[in-house]
């Protein structure tokens, strides 16, 4: 639905789950980011003042860093949390479970020292499963490319009846997919909505740009789908083959139009 929420949130020994939860919001507050947004919204629920950060970066595919009231804060992905030098091993069966139940696990770390697991959830739209089975219908197979950790994109592929899985997948390696699908001529279509989105939909052969997504992705794309709806692909799609469909109806009709005009000429 691209509302995500924050579900889960344990911290490491020495850590207070409320202060933590204020550090990361205060960091996220910079970001546009939907994960970013959920949660500073959960901060803020529960009544939690929110820092402005100061030395901020973000770094794509990995996570986000800066200063909150003197501490250098970072959350992200385990990857990130690799090249911090933070362990995530002590949560490595909590971050499983989150993602075989679909969640995305992201981790805190405060000067250098493993602060927390955060997991976030993004319910999938009850429309989504319906658009993919119309799109097996039409013969096409359908694959999700996500920067989520393997088990995340694995259950949500499940759940919905996806063919192919590439998970964990960096914003500039996106095009490497796209390009790896092609062979072989196949034709792909890529849906997306978020910055990182944009190389992925022009690199595709119709790039298809969700209504109310990011303006980079939007003007990277061949169409946009208004209504935000997966099922907008569906309706793309076969508008797309009934108009071809015509076109080669009205040349088939035009071109024996003319053979039999010419004879006759």
């Amino acid at each position: 639905e691209g509302r995500p929420t924050l579900t889960d949130l344990v911290t490491a020994e020495g850590f207070d789950e409320t202060t933590v939860l204020a550090q990361v919001a205060a960091l996220e507050i910079r970001s546009e980011h939907p994960v970013a947004r959920a949660l500073v919204a959960a901060a803020e629920a529960r009544g939690v003042t929110v820092a402005q950060p100061l030395d901020f970066a973000s770094i794509p595919g990995k996570g986000v860093t800066g200063l909150i009231d003197g501490a250098r804060v970072a959350v992200g992905a385990d990857r990130y949390m690799a090249e911090l030098g933070c362990d995530v091993a002590a949560f490595a069966e909590a971050a499983a479970r989150l993602g075989d139940e679909g969640k995305t696990p992201l981790y805190a770390a405060v000067d250098g020292r493993l602060a927390a697991i955060i997991a976030v959830a993004d319910p999938v739209k009850p429309t989504t499963a319906e658009a993919i089975a119309a799109l097996h219908d039409l013969g096409l197979k359908v694959a999700v490319i996500s920067g989520d950790n393997r088990r995340t994109a694995a259950a949500v592929a499940r759940r919905l009846g996806i063919d192919e899985v590439h998970a964990e997948v960096m914003p500039d390696g996106k095009v490497a997919v796209i390009e790896a699908l092609k062979q072989g001529g196949r034709r792909v279509a890529f849906v997306g909505d978020g910055v990182n989105d944009a190389p992925a939909l022009a690199a595709a052969d119709v790039g298809l740009a969700v209504g109310g997504g990011s303006d980079v992705a939007i003007e990277s794309a061949d169409v946009v789908l208004t209504g935000g709806d997966l099922r907008g692909a569906v309706s793309a799609i076969g508008l797309s083959r009934a108009t071809m469909g015509n076109i080669r109806q009205n040349l088939a009709w035009a071109f024996g139009y003319n053979a039999l005009g010419i004879p006759v000429a």
